[in-house]
């Protein structure tokens, strides 16, 4: 009796999965959102993590990145694919641009990236559509956590290391600024023209994303690092961390002799200058405490010998302040 009881409940678990995989198909067909699988020499991986996706959506755009393996062999086999393929390895970021292009071509409005090593788990897919329904039009990260013990330490630094970077450059909080697991809103990023074409070009798109005004918002993922041992990584330590480490020196001097400056000022000229200057100094909704150390930390700011960098310095810190950031900057200015 038991063991028909437990037949009986596993055979409805099934049927309850493939109803909610149905589900999403159909979602995935009227929000018009496709899948774009990025590769490069896997041949190992990638007909699984196909397969594991096809139950989810069946607009599945693979490109193969000028693999010398198996991979192409390995998409051409599975029919349900549309496959994007060029002879010469160019890049993750050439890649990425080339299925959106291609996606946009197609009509879809929203494209879910998910790596072709197996790293990510296709049942997490359903998290960006119930995001997509509820919050609507956004760049959606899918969050790892990297405090896991298998998470590889330099993968773990090198996260932290990205998330201060695009704080600084966009003021927009992301706990996982380097997770290939996202989706894009293809409508909104189309009239942008990138320039990276390797790694480095997750961060170019999030950063200009942001200064877009396009919402960034993310769900939580699980994530899976094979051992050492058989773990395949694409990823040049040294070159590719010069390239990244070059693209924000880049985007922060963007940052803070454009968009920062062109934003305060729209936001002084949207509220009438003057209303606006006397809000932000003089915010009747904050504590006496509050403005205090506001201004006492931009005439620190203006007194301490570090000349030149002053301004760099306060920008960043004063988020602390919370939305006094224009005082302490204006007390700091003062003060030079």
């Amino acid at each position: 009796m038991a063991g028909a009881f437990l037949t009986f409940a596993g055979n409805l678990h099934s049927y309850t999965c493939m109803v909610d995989k149905e589900i999403y198909r159909t979602k995935f067909n009227s929000l018009k959102v496709c899948i774009i699988i990025p590769t490069y020499n896997n041949a190992r991986t990638i007909s699984k993590v196909i397969a594991d996706v096809t139950p989810y959506c069946n607009n599945i755009l693979v490109v193969n990145d000028g693999s010398t393996d198996d991979t192409e062999k390995r998409i051409d086999s599975l029919p349900q694919v549309r496959k994007i393929s060029y002879p010469k390895n160019r890049g993750k970021g050439w890649a990425l641009r080339k299925g959106f292009d291609y996606a946009v071509d197609l009509g879809f409005e929203y494209a879910i990236t998910i790596d072709s090593d197996d790293q990510h788990a296709a049942s997490d897919l359903p998290l960006f559509i119930d995001k997509l329904e509820t919050e609507g039009a956004a760049l959606i990260m899918g969050v790892r956590n990297m405090h896991q013990d298998f998470v590889p330490r330099k993968n773990s630094f090198g996260n932290k290391f990205s998330n201060f970077w695009f704080r600084l450059e966009t003021g927009v909080k992301c706990p996982d600024t380097q997770t290939g697991y996202r989706l894009y809103p293809l409508s909104l990023l189309k009239t942008m023209h990138f320039f990276t074409r390797k790694y480095e070009f997750e961060i170019e798109v999030l950063v200009r994303a942001a200064w877009k005004g396009i919402p960034i918002t993310w769900v939580p993922v699980s994530v899976y690092y094979e051992p050492k041992e058989t773990r395949v990584s694409h990823f040049r330590p040294f070159k590719d961390f010069v390239r990244i480490s070059i693209l924000n020196t880049i985007l922060v001097l963007i940052a803070f002799l454009y968009i920062k400056p062109v934003n305060l000022l729209r936001l002084f000229s949207q509220k009438h200058g003057r209303t606006a200057l006397k809000e932000h100094l003089f915010n009747p909704l904050q504590s006496d405490y509050v403005k205090a150390l506001s201004v006492g930390f931009g005439i620190f700011m203006g007194i301490i010998p570090i000349w030149g960098f002053q301004l760099l310095v306060a920008m960043n810190q004063c988020d602390l302040f919370a939305r006094n950031l224009c005082r302490s900057v204006v007390y700091s200015l003062l003060m030079q």
